[in-house]
């Protein structure tokens, strides 16, 4: 069934030679379809020279068939509105393991043997096209970084039109053309995807197609939306915004005539409201077409086997026939397959594409296997950057002043969109403010292209065009992001710290994707950044309680190759800004940056935290005395934090140990790049044996104030000399309605317990510091006690400020 306009619109679009041309795109599609079979299939014998015998089969029989041929087929249709309007497009593969579909095309177009020469244009090129798919050594079956054209491997199912969304913004020109897999159409992130479209702006955004390719059949079950009634369908597309145009069959040439008249009026539709909109210079929302495509999975395949149904149903999801290398008769039947595609018409002697049909596929650029926004890297242009030094907090003196830490960082988003106001964007799930970026508005609004209330004039800072995007769904979010990256430009996200698991296997995927550019895919030019500033933090959740303590997501980070990703734990807001300078200007890497919201201590000027910074680890010298006198001796206990309130804490306990043993000889190091504590072989950012040991010693007592579970540190540090002698604090799941200070001695990491733990490591103090520690003890009693009473810390908690003469620390 075609949506009843469409036969108003083939005689608008079709050319009047029509027939030879959908007769030319089909045969270009059987090109396509059997390079898919010959991919899982075949190691030899490419163009059936001979008779198939089972040493011609691959020993390792992987891939996936079932949305090949329909991907296939919307990529050749594609080809022919490119060429007819000279379009701007690039393709996005949303179904799983759909590489096998997008590979055909991209060779077919030539754009694989440019990546590849040797994977030529003829018999020997295409045998090594075939090997090389899904076997050791070579290329997966997803649109992996190695696929020329892609920009969405897939690996995940659920972001391909929150990518395809990050993809055109701020590029007018571009569309992107979005193939949804129906079992991906399941997931949350792209349900909620389907609301891109209130974020498109059709003046200054190039647009998204939707194609939805229902060919039924998820790996052994059926997919809700192929069964759910036509209708009920349509009005879920409308619901969301779309207008469907439906094109559905199996019988190859009516399906070719449904499907050009379909891109023809999705295209049509898509020229027209870019013209109005840019015509009239007023921005609305309007329901952009997207298609559902409806066709049997596994199309054109062997229907059955062993009296078994293949084609139209889930069989075909994968390798349809699961043995011609053993089997005789499903060798016979993968002959007959791959013959039924008529190659011998297709492709000349040489095993090149006839004229005929490379000629069917766009020129140069205009390919979407070689289209620059595929490979934004070379797109990308080097971020403007403003001075750091005009968003400095003034510290005269460390420890004794108080600032929000993320402020001077919206300061500094602010003027980067200033300077950069078509390749900077800010992303974040509704809480932009509560973050304390808010001064982002001054320059950029978020962009909103629903209705406006005449309230919303009043504070609520949306607008038509805005470089802030903000939608409770940090899926669409992250997956706008990266789309945003991967064609060239600078993204922004921020999230409250509990819940940035929501993003953490996207978080994956992305630094898998960059991984595998730099080792397996150099001709991709480098991208920007993908840059998360978690808030809202573990140590300032007293109010919102157990449910928002969760300081893990740094864990993940350290799963993954020190080659991309990168952790950055700044104790105070110069500390954030010199921390933004480095990681926003860096490319093909995953930074993860943590840093609170609220009123914090400040520590370092903006030069001071500059040079702590490009170190990663520093001694905190006016807190330290192990260098006082004529000969420094080594210190007798080291204590290190990592994080705003583990550095707080820290040193009102160093302050304590001075008061109250003032012959202790102690050291205190602030580390801001948590990887420095691995060894340089694993990560870039890691000092060197030599560099740890002279830091934290070779044999003293070290007590580390953490801002995550404990232990990480100890994962990280596992091979270094004095490993045995770390002593970590940090979060331990301990947690309720607590004031700050109560939810630091619930987990041992608040002053006290830091003393008790001192005086209990270090050999020497023993009975001595009874008394010391006796007093601990007691303030901890003391302090629950009041905040049970009162509902908060005391003053001398929240308004403690470091008070030692600085010249007596060095």
């Amino acid at each position: 069934m075609i949506a009843s306009s469409m036969a108003a619109h083939e005689a608008q679009f079709f050319s009047p030679d029509r027939e030879q041309e959908l007769q030319r795109i089909d045969a270009w599609w059987r090109a396509a379809n059997y390079l898919a079979v010959g991919m899982i299939y075949l190691r030899d014998n490419p163009l059936l020279a001979e008779p198939l015998r089972f040493e011609h089969i691959k020993p390792r029989l992987l891939g996936h068939w079932g949305s090949s041929p329909g991907q296939a087929f919307i990529w050749a249709h594609a080809n022919r509105v490119i060429r007819r309007h000279d379009l701007d497009m690039i393709y996005l593969s949303g179904p799983g393991h759909g590489a096998p579909g997008v590979l055909g095309p991209t060779y077919l177009d030539g754009s694989y043997s440019e990546v590849y020469p040797d994977k030529s244009q003829d018999s020997a090129g295409m045998r090594r096209f075939f090997k090389q798919f899904s076997f050791p050594g070579h290329i997966g079956s997803h649109c992996t970084p190695e696929t020329p054209g892609s920009i969405h491997e897939g690996g995940e199912l659920g972001y391909v039109l929150s990518h395809a969304c990050g993809a055109v913004f701020d590029n007018p020109d571009l569309i992107a053309l979005a193939c949804v897999g129906d079992g991906e159409a399941e997931t949350g992130p792209l349900a909620t995807s389907w609301h891109i479209n209130k974020f498109l702006n059709p003046i200054s955004d190039g647009a998204v197609l939707p194609v939805l390719h229902l060919n039924g059949y998820k790996i052994a079950n059926p997919t809700l939306l192929a069964r759910i009634p036509h209708d009920e369908l349509a009005s879920l597309m409308r619901g969301y915004g779309w207008e469907p145009i439906f094109v559905e069959g199996s019988e190859p040439k009516a399906m070719h005539e449904a499907m050009a008249a379909a891109m023809d009026r999705a295209i049509g539709r898509i020229l027209e409201i870019r013209a109005e909109g840019r015509t009239s210079g007023e921005a609305v929302r309007p329901a952009w077409p997207m298609i559902v495509l409806r066709s049997p999975k596994g199309w054109t395949g062997p229907t059955a086997l062993h009296g078994k149904k293949l084609e139209g149903f889930w069989r075909a999801h994968q390798v349809p026939l699961a043995a011609p290398n053993t089997d005789p008769e499903q060798l016979a039947l993968l002959e007959d397959w791959l013959k039924s595609y008529r190659p011998w018409e297709l492709f000349d002697a040489n095993g090149a594409l006839i004229p005929e049909l490379r000629s069917l596929s766009p020129l140069g650029l205009r390919r979407m296997g070689s289209n620059p926004h595929a490979n934004g890297g070379l797109l990308r242009r080097k971020l403007h950057f403003p001075p750091l030094a005009d968003y400095a907090v003034a510290v005269d003196a460390p420890g004794t002043t108080e600032a929000e830490n993320t402020y001077p960082l919206g300061e500094l988003l602010r003027d980067i969109i200033r300077s950069n106001p078509d390749s900077m964007r800010v992303f974040g799930p509704d809480e932009t403010a509560s973050n304390r970026l808010q001064a982002i508005y001054e320059v950029s609004k978020k962009v909103w292209m629903e209705d406006f209330l005449p309230e919303d004039l009043n504070g609520s800072e949306l607008a038509r065009s805005g470089r802030v995007v903000e939608m409770l769904s940090e899926h669409t979010l992250v997956g706008m992001m990266e789309g945003y990256l991967l064609t060239g430009r600078y993204g922004f996200f921020h999230t409250y710290e509990a819940f940035a698991h929501v993003i953490a296997s996207m978080f994956n995927q992305h630094a898998k994707w960059l991984e595998s550019c730099i080792h397996h895919a150099p001709w991709r030019a480098p991208i920007g950044a993908w840059n998360c500033l978690i808030s809202s933090t573990v140590w300032r959740q007293d109010h919102n309680g157990f449910t928002h303590q969760d300081p893990g997501f740094i864990d993940l980070a350290g799963n993954k190759s020190g080659d991309v990703v990168r952790v950055y734990m700044p104790a105070d807001a110069n500390c954030l800004l010199a921390v933004a300078e480095e990681a926003l200007q860096e490319t093909n890497v995953c930074n993860i940056i943590v840093s609170d919201k609220q009123k914090h201590l400040q520590y370092y000027s903006l030069e001071q935290a500059r040079r702590h910074v490009a170190k990663g680890i520093s001694i905190v010298r006016w807190a330290s005395n192990d260098d006082q006198g004529i000969e420094p001796d080594e210190p007798e206990v080291v204590m290190a934090c990592a994080g705003d309130i583990p550095t707080k804490e820290t040193l009102a306990a160093v302050e304590i140990l001075h008061r109250e043993i003032p012959t202790l000889r102690i050291r205190v190091i602030n580390v801001v790049k948590l990887f420095a504590l691995i060894e340089p072989k694993e990560h870039p950012h890691g000092l060197s044996d030599r560099d740890f040991d002279t830091l934290f010693t070779t044999d003293r007592p070290v007590i580390f104030n953490f801002h995550g579970y404990p232990w990480l540190i100890h994962r990280l540090i596992y091979r270094r000399t004095n490993h045995a002698n770390f002593h970590v604090r940090g979060y331990k799941e301990k947690g309720n309605i607590n004031t700050p200070l109560e939810l630091a001695m619930n987990n041992q990491i608040d002053r006290f317990n830091l003393v008790i733990d001192v005086v209990d490591r270090v050999a020497r103090l023993g009975s001595r510091a009874a008394h010391v520690k006796e007093q601990m003890q007691e303030e901890i009693l003391s302090h629950r006690e009041y905040a049970h009473t009162h509902g908060m810390d005391a003053p001398e908690i929240t308004d403690w400020r470091w008070s030692l003469p600085m010249a007596d620390r060095g």
